[in-house]
């Protein structure tokens, strides 16, 4: 099978004989491995378009279970994004999170969408980006089907009142649940009527309006942690590597 798609490129692997195995988060086919014997250090539009963060178009050939990636064109290569420190941690971290989210050829293509305007608008920010990558995490879970619940009480239903956020049980939680149960047995934040805002705000606006948006630390620091706790119960996503290199700066 023989098949032309647009792509992304989440990560590169060197292997043996100067191949190359690559994992492709592929508008058609969702996320695939590939191999492909093209060089490394070649100038050629395809050497080109292999590279991480890379958004374009690939010729693909499919012989039983395994991909081979033939040739490639860049649509955009978000070069910009490696000259940042900040930018380049916030975008790895939005890639490998994406990465572990996605199975094996599943197509999404709305969730490739959100990622394509993630990396687009991460080249563009100059600030506060975890603004961004926090705004990103949350539109992928609810792609994903993975989203917690905020509209009301996850225990009983109660829409007033949601003073917690109960991890274990995926969602806001209301103040008598809270005070029934346990908080420390079962991983529940304290929050308030503006962070539930803020994560709603975040969860329903299109990605193109969070362009100028920053967040205060305190309230980053908030939705990163419940995030953290929230993604590695659910989804058992946990030590990803860009993450520690921006918890070390």
């Amino acid at each position: 099978m023989y098949a032309e798609t647009e792509g992304i490129i989440l990560k590169q692997i060197k292997i043996a004989g100067g191949r190359r195995m690559l994992v492709i988060f592929t508008k058609r086919y969702g996320k695939i491995s590939a191999g492909t014997s093209i060089s490394e250090g070649g100038k050629n539009r395809s050497a080109l378009a292999l590279r991480p963060f890379t958004y374009g178009k690939y010729q693909i050939n499919k012989t039983g279970s395994h991909y081979h990636v033939n040739g490639g064109e860049t649509i955009a290569s978000h070069y910009p994004i490696g000259e940042d420190i900040d930018k380049y941690l916030c975008a790895s971290f939005g890639m490998e999170f994406t990465d572990k989210l996605l199975p094996e050829e599943a197509a999404a293509p709305r969730l490739f969408l959100l990622l394509a305007e993630f990396l687009e608008m991460m080249e563009k920010r100059t600030k506060k980006h975890e603004t961004l990558l926090v705004a990103y995490q949350l539109k992928a879970l609810e792609l994903s089907g993975s989203a917690p619940r905020l509209d009301s009480c996850v225990l009983c239903g109660a829409e007033e009142k949601l003073t917690g956020f109960c991890v274990s049980d995926g969602g806001l939680v209301c103040e008598s649940c809270k005070t029934l149960s346990d908080s420390k047995e079962r991983l529940i934040y304290d929050t308030g009527f503006g962070i539930v805002n803020v994560i709603k705000f975040l969860t329903q606006r299109p990605l193109s309006q969070l362009e100028n948006l920053a967040l205060d630390d305190d309230t980053l620091k908030w939705i990163k942690e419940v995030l953290k706790s929230y993604i590695e119960y659910h989804l058992d996503i946990s030590c990803l590597k860009s993450e520690e290199c921006m918890d070390r700066r």
